[in-house]
């Protein structure tokens, strides 16, 4: 999957319930055309089985350190659930 070898579904965690919602329900409407293209493959992979999309509150999502500009005392907490 994308160019790696991985033993079963890979999960991937979001904070955004109408993200999960759009990728693991294949009768959702998507109403803007860029959205439609962007989810298309992830819908087929996991309608393939490749992956597990599931819900995570914001509070424990460790990707949150990459993507946002956080408070150094929440930046201390992700960064040492990551490194040690």
């Amino acid at each position: 999957m994308f160019g790696m070898n991985v033993e079963g579904p890979a999960n991937f965690y979001v904070d955004n319930e109408s993200v999960v919602k759009s990728v693991t329900m294949p009768d959702s409407r998507l109403k803007k055309k860029h959205l439609s293209i962007c989810y298309h493959a992830v819908r087929e992979a996991v309608a393939a089985g490749k992956i597990r999309v599931g819900w995570i509150a914001s509070e424990r999502n460790l990707s949150d350190i990459l993507t946002k500009i956080l408070p150094g005392e929440k930046l201390r907490e992700l960064a040492g659930k990551i490194l040690f």
